[in-house]
């Protein structure tokens, strides 16, 4: 069974940039956390010793915030260090592999691109939430695919969270919403931002608008 949502999850959800510095990693993180609902850790250039160290660095420090941590494309760091959860590229690792070595209550994100049926895949195969993208042009992924927002209307009937990924800004991540996006996944437009405070405050401006606190 995949985890279960007691409520819908909604925001930012932020990506690590490539950071082989632990201690800067941390504070630039720790100073936008705040206004993030997940966190993913991602550093392609890391080596194992550095990428267990950061993981765990960040783990404590999500906690402290209260924000979920996923790792990218590692499911045996994610349980070694006891991770939220795991998210999954198209050439990362088995999800129902990831699903039964973190459990029941483990977040299981898969990579769908721009494929609503790869995404009906990862939903059988234990998915709890599925990305979609890019939807615009990226800077961290300047090849990807790109996604049409019907896509995320599409992926409503699999009944669950959905992300939305690739060049996603504040002032175009309107439609997005619009079309059943639950969280937007960033990395540069935030880390990379002259002032990644204000940047992240941006993003969650844009989901109060759209769903203003009842």
């Amino acid at each position: 069974m995949p985890a279960t949502f007691p409520q819908r999850p909604r925001g930012l959800y932020l990506i690590t940039p490539d950071d082989p510095d632990t201690a800067r990693l941390l504070s630039r993180v720790e100073a936008v956390l705040p206004h993030a609902s997940w966190l993913q850790y991602r550093n392609k250039q890391a080596d194992a010793a550095l990428r267990i160290e950061q993981a765990a660095a960040l783990l404590a420090l999500a906690r402290v915030h209260g924000v979920r941590l996923l790792i990218n494309d590692d499911a045996a760091l994610a349980a070694r260090i006891g991770a939220d959860g795991v998210h999954l590229g198209e050439d990362d690792g088995d999800l129902a592999q990831a699903r039964a070595l973190l459990g029941p209550a483990a977040l299981v994100g898969a990579s769908c691109y721009d494929d609503i049926a790869r995404a009906r895949r990862a939903v059988e195969a234990g998915a709890d939430h599925v990305a979609f993208g890019a939807f615009h042009p990226s800077a961290t992924k300047p090849g990807a695919r790109r996604a049409h927002p019907d896509l995320l209307r599409q992926a409503a009937a699999l009944g669950v969270p959905r992300v939305a990924i690739g060049g996603i800004t504040p002032d175009n991540a309107g439609p997005l919403l619009d079309a059943g996006a639950d969280l937007i996944a960033v990395v540069g437009s935030v880390f990379d931002a002259p002032d990644p405070v204000a940047a992240a405050c941006a993003y969650r401006a844009v989901f109060d608008r759209a769903h203003p606190p009842s």
